[in-house]
């Protein structure tokens, strides 16, 4: 197990929950997928390679538990699915995601420019934002150069 993994199962160790082997695999499906965001069925269907006995019901129970303690970031990209990324804790607010309007291909997008609308909202309403998701549908630059085509 690689050490950011390693690191994660003493959280959930840490937490009381134990850490199994069908929940170390839907651990490391979701860490070696960091740059996708996968449905809990994607989750299901990797997970189902290395352990073709586990049910879809125990791979959402783990997603449910990763979640509930801060390992796993849920996120709705408007398509009828949640899906899930590892969560970052070093991240201030959950970063932002492009996506394509064509292909449906989702990128994330780190750089955070909210922060003066956060201190107006506070300033003008009293209102103190803690966290906020921003999605920006468009088409994505493989898409644009095969339109072109």
């Amino acid at each position: 197990m690689a050490a950011k993994e390693k690191e994660f199962g003493n959280t959930l160790q840490t937490g009381g929950y134990r850490l199994t082997n069908q929940r170390q695999a839907v651990l490391e499906v979701i860490s070696q997928n960091r740059e996708k965001h996968l449905s809990t069925e994607e989750i299901f269907g990797e997970v189902k390679k290395k352990y073709p006995q586990i049910g879809l019901a125990t791979v959402y129970r783990a997603v449910q538990l990763f979640e509930e303690i801060g390992l796993v970031q849920r996120i709705s990209l408007d398509d009828g699915r949640m899906r899930y990324q590892m969560a970052d804790p070093e991240e201030k607010h959950g970063h932002h995601h492009l996506i394509c309007e064509i292909c449906g291909e989702v990128f994330d997008f780190q750089e955070d420019m909210l922060e003066l609308l956060e201190e107006n909202v506070f300033l003008e309403k009293g209102f103190t934002v803690t966290n906020h998701s921003v999605k920006v549908f468009g088409i994505c630059k493989n898409c644009s150069n095969q339109k072109k085509q």
